[in-house]
């Protein structure tokens, strides 16, 4: 028993020091971007546990030689409405392939995910082209359309619909027994019921549409129509990168993130393991 007692406590401490290792690891490149966004340019790559001199000027330079805040307002708007889109379209169908009885739905459905295998720079010409006739280059249409019909929104029906699989027959035939309709049960009783998943599918498609990169490089020409990681870039020319003002940027671009991920944490997990059970 007590050999038993010392191996369990052995495995603790090994399991627990693992983590905290990998943590470390993990938090480092995070703490060394916020110290850095606070040093002066000349002691960028000075080790020093607290910047000396410490300059908050870093961030009111970087307000003040960029249009930053237009910056921010593309990426929050267009995130917000890639989310509202993804989660709108996937819980629809979702609800539809997971309720709803018709003809080759399991096909369907295995098409639609076979979708998710093909890389976005096989596709990424052809809808150029697409876009470039229909004049929506060089606008936010695209940053925000494509990603609801692409491989975002795919994912989203595949959370919704493992999600509603998990949702009692019986509530849905009581509910049909009482004269609702099929989008009245979706709308009154299975999105409510849907606040984990949504919170989860919430987190992963606004962190992918605050983090995309390769879409704007493609579509935005513009420099007031750039979203935030494209115009991280306008801190590196021919010249050099200016680390202490890329750094305090980025230190401002992860805030919303931080926010998101705060507020919905708990829903979050809870969406993960209920997916993940069917």
């Amino acid at each position: 028993m007590n050999n038993r007692k010392k191996k369990s406590f052995g495995t603790k401490v090994i399991f627990y020091g693992v983590l905290t290792l990998v943590s470390l690891i993990m938090i480092v490149p995070f703490l060394w971007m916020i110290n850095t966004s606070f040093k002066d340019s000349t002691k960028i790559f000075t080790f020093q546990w607290i910047p000396d001199p410490f300059r908050w000027q870093n961030y009111l330079d970087v307000l003040e030689k960029t249009p930053f805040h237009l910056f921010y307002f593309n990426s929050i708007y267009i995130a917000i409405l890639v989310t509202i889109g993804t989660i709108f379209f996937g819980s629809l169908a979702g609800y539809a392939f997971a309720k709803l009885s018709f003809r080759g739905s399991s096909i369907l459905f295995l098409c639609l995910l076979s979708t998710m295998m093909i890389p976005v720079e096989v596709i990424t010409i052809p809808l150029f082209l697409l876009m470039r006739d229909l004049g929506l280059v060089n606008t936010h249409i695209p940053l925000i359309g494509i990603p609801i019909l692409g491989p975002a929104g795919v994912f989203g029906v595949f959370v919704m619909r493992q999600f509603f699989l998990l949702v009692p027959k019986e509530l849905e035939e009581a509910a049909k027994l009482d004269g609702c309709s099929y989008f009245r049960i979706y709308w009154s009783i299975m999105l409510p019921l849907a606040k984990p998943a949504i919170a989860t599918l919430t987190i992963f498609t606004f962190l992918t549409s605050w983090n995309e990169f390769y879409e704007p490089l493609i579509y935005i020409n513009s420099k007031e129509l750039m979203t935030l990681p494209l115009a991280l870039a306008l801190f590196t020319d021919e010249v050099g990168t200016k680390w202490e003002l890329l750094m305090s940027a980025s230190v401002m671009a992860t805030v919303p993130l931080l926010i998101v991920f705060f507020f919905a944490q708990k829903q979050f997990i809870e969406g993960v393991s209920m997916t993940g059970g069917k």
